[in-house]
Order: structure tokens, then sequence, then C-alpha cells
């Protein structure tokens, strides 16, 4: 396995399992070597959870065609005519408004909201059945509300998507295909 250590202004160590073989952990400048390693130790079966969770996605991913430069154009010039209608859509039977949309070819992300309310989707949802779209949609608008996952967050998401839960199933058991899909594996 490949440790990579980042050190960085921050005050926190975090560590993040990139793929089957490597490791990054960004940690405070002023931490050590053995700090570091302590933390490593002290999260070594999350570590290999983890990295688990990255051959089984791997192996799924395998021989995989990865779409083009054109067919991804033409996915990007698509997701900027279908989500932004789809968010105007939902936002208002949220109560929500938002800034600025952006559309990318995000590596695992479907979407993410920033604290100034601008939502950022990913490429891939125009590979997605509309309803997965629609979920991923709400779910950002919802973050306008609560930008963390708690029950609140929740109960806000299932009052427009009352069967969230078989579409975050639906993304488990099928995105790591479609993103591979879209960014090369």
């Amino acid at each position: 396995m490949n440790i990579e250590i980042i050190k960085t202004k921050r005050k926190t160590l975090a560590i993040q399992v990139i793929d089957s073989e490597t490791v990054r952990v960004r940690a405070p400048y002023r931490m050590s070597k053995k700090d570091i390693q302590s933390y490593l130790d002290k999260d070594a079966e999350w570590i290999k959870d983890k990295i688990e969770k990255a051959k089984q996605r791997e192996k799924e991913t395998e021989g995989i065609r990865c779409l083009s430069a054109l067919e991804l154009d033409e996915l990007a010039d698509k997701a900027c005519e279908v989500i932004p209608k789809r968010v105007e859509y939902y936002a208002p039977k949220i109560g929500v408004d938002y800034g600025r949309i952006t559309i990318r070819n995000q590596k695992t992300r479907w979407g993410s909201c920033s604290a100034k309310g601008n939502l950022n989707f990913n490429v891939a949802l125009m590979r997605v059945p509309l309803d997965i779209l629609d979920y991923v949609v709400v779910h950002e608008l919802c973050h306008r509300l609560y930008l963390n996952h708690s029950q609140d967050f929740w109960d806000e998401v299932a009052k427009v998507i009352p069967d969230y839960k078989l579409k975050e199933k639906w993304l488990k058991e099928n995105g790591a295909r479609i993103l591979a899909e879209t960014r090369g594996k």
C-alpha cells in the first residue's frame, strides 16, 4: 500500500483511501510522522474496510468502455439543459433559493452545495434514470436548509422524495460503473 502524506495549513488530520493501493493523509505541518502513524494505526480497520470496498469497485468497473471526449461534450450540453430545469422545478417545492449551477465531470461526487448556495452536478447524471437525477437535485437543494446530513436534513429530503433510500441504493449499486464510464475509471 502506498501512503501519500501531504502537509498543509489544516488543523486536523484527514485520511482518504484513493484506490485499492493508495491512502492519502492530509496532516498539519506541525504533526510528526510518529503522530501520523499513530492515527493510521488507530484507523487501520476503517482503512482496511475502505481498501476492500475500493477493490470491489475496481472489480465491478473492469472492462468498462469509457466515453469519448465527444460523447462527454454531448452529455455536458444535455446536462446544461436538463439539470437547471430540474433545479428550477424543485427549489420552490423545498422553499429555497440557490446561486450558480455548475456542471462538471467529477470523479466521485454526484453533486454538492456550497455554503453560498452554489450547486455543482456531475455530468454523469445524464446517464441515470430521471428519478435518480431528481433525487440528487433534491438532495443538494435540501443542503440549502441544512449543510449536513442530520435527521432534519433527511426529513426534508423525504418530504419531496419519500423513497429516497431506494434512490441511494440504486446509486450505490450502479454508480461506480456510470462514473467509471465518464471519468476513465
